[in-house]
């Protein structure tokens, strides 16, 4: 393959990266986008295989044969994870993108260069240092939100002694070594560098909290575009430069975002600074207040303005198909029947919205959290269905609250709210919600399909 071709087809490609980005800011060209995406990695995988540099070494066989077996398993993967699961499965791959740069940079470390010039080489050298460290830093952070993710870590924050002390010499550890590795005094400078990169990257996850989750999974992702790029750097490759930046960028903007909408500092995202109480909760008077379902369905067919909260408890559910067909009945009743989205629902930025468009839901019902807030004071009937956090009246009302500050939506300011709960734990996050407690609270228990398939058996 020429030159031209491979440079053609690279433009080509990131053409297709940019509408991809570009088409997934909106709900309805969202399944056009992924393809641009999918389009645009085929004709770039294709391009690289076929390339001058690959082609014609003796290995190419290896490399087909391994890209071969990896569509196989990302295939199998992809069919049998369930939409639940996708938080843990994004986590997991931002891993693998952190380990490669890791693997890569080192292999460049150890290579000779003897065609480099004294100046190219520290560049160079540079680039292998940058992408090792962020890699590193990736790919442990990555397992520790996927152990996170999954319940297999406790969602609640590891706060050490003296972390951020901990974390900045550790950092200037890396520094030095970098410094020392510069200097031509051995690739075990790089080894060590990455261990304590490796150290640094758990360290700063286990210090948030589960309630922050979904930012750190977008501020993992880009971390993994950034180290992407640092590698692109070290093979020369322009277009998975561009690709990394793409996705380094977007993360850190969809991060930024993200914490605006919670209230969070963003620097403190980057350094694990989540997490953290001032001081002992507040404490909760009352009990929670069970109802069956007759009385649910009965104040819905009675309502006149109907809010739905989803949550991850839905997804776990697989409730989104019998939540659609709640809303077509009501809305067929003359109900106004609305959909509250907080930010960050469920364990990943968008995660409520793919679910509702899957089920069919109107996008036009579907609101985000800024335009419903201040319509809950007139509605008459909020269902909540496995939400916890983005509930919770704590983050307002306790200064001492992991979550203090972090906008929610005001569901106790309607006038009657229904919990859908499997039980009376906390919740993924283990920090409890007063809402649970208020007078205008009740608790559906149960499995949130099954609760809403008895609604809908009684709703006239």
């Amino acid at each position: 393959m020429t030159i031209g071709i491979l440079t053609a087809s690279y433009i080509t490609s990131s053409v297709l990266f940019i509408l991809a980005l570009g088409g997934l800011s909106n709900q309805e060209k969202a399944k056009r986008a992924v393809w641009y995406g999918i389009v645009g990695m085929v004709i770039a995988v294709v391009a690289t295989i076929f390339g001058n540099q690959v082609f014609l070494t003796k290995w190419l066989h290896w490399l087909i044969g391994a890209i071969v077996i990896g569509s196989f398993i990302g295939a199998i993967v992809a069919k049998k994870v369930q939409m639940t699961g996708m938080p843990q499965l994004v986590a997991a791959l931002h891993s693998f993108v952190g380990l490669a740069a890791v693997f890569i940079g080192i292999n460049s470390a150890m290579l000779p260069h003897i065609e480099m010039s004294s100046s190219q080489l520290t560049i160079h050298n540079v680039e292998v240092f940058i992408g090792v460290f962020i890699g590193a830093i990736t790919f442990t952070g990555s397992i520790v939100a996927f152990g996170k993710l999954s319940e297999i870590i406790t969602g609640k924050a590891l706060i050490l002694p003296g972390r951020h002390a901990l974390n900045i010499a550790m950092l200037f550890g890396c520094l030095f070594l970098g410094y020392m590795f510069l200097n031509h005094e051995g690739n075990w400078t790089l080894i060590i560098m990455t261990i304590i990169a490796f150290v640094i990257g758990a360290h700063l996850v286990l210090a948030i909290g589960g309630a922050d989750m979904p930012v750190v999974v977008s501020m993992l992702n880009s971390y993994s575009g950034w180290a992407a790029a640092a590698t692109g750097f070290m093979l020369g490759n322009d277009l998975l430069i561009v690709t990394g930046a793409l996705v380094g960028s977007s993360g850190a903007i969809l991060s930024y975002i993200m914490c605006k909408a919670m209230n969070r500092n963003f620097l403190s995202v980057i350094l694990g600074g989540w997490g953290d109480t001032s001081g002992p909760a507040m404490d909760i008077e009352g009990e929670m207040k069970p109802i069956d379902i007759e009385s649910v369905a009965s104040a819905l067919n009675e309502a006149n303005k109907i809010i739905i909260v989803p949550g991850y408890g839905m997804a776990v559910a697989q409730a989104q198909s019998a939540v659609s067909e709640l809303t077509s009945r009501l809305r067929a009743k003359k109900k106004e029947v609305r959909f509250g989205i907080h930010p960050v629902a469920g364990r990943l930025p968008g995660h409520m919205n793919v679910l509702l468009a899957e089920a069919k839901v109107p996008y036009d019902i579907v609101l985000e959290m800024d335009e419903i807030n201040s319509d809950f004071p007139e509605t008459d009937v909020v269902v909540i269905l496995g939400a916890n956090d983005i509930v919770n009246p704590a983050a307002q009302e306790d200064p001492n609250s992991p979550i203090a500050g972090m906008p929610v939506l005001e569901v106790w300011k309607a006038k009657q709210v229904f919990i859908s709960k499997r039980g009376q734990g906390k919740g993924y996050s283990g920090i409890e919600n007063p809402l649970f407690f208020k007078e205008n609270s009740r608790m559906v228990y149960g499995d949130a399909k099954k609760s809403l398939d008895t609604i809908l058996q009684n709703i006239n």
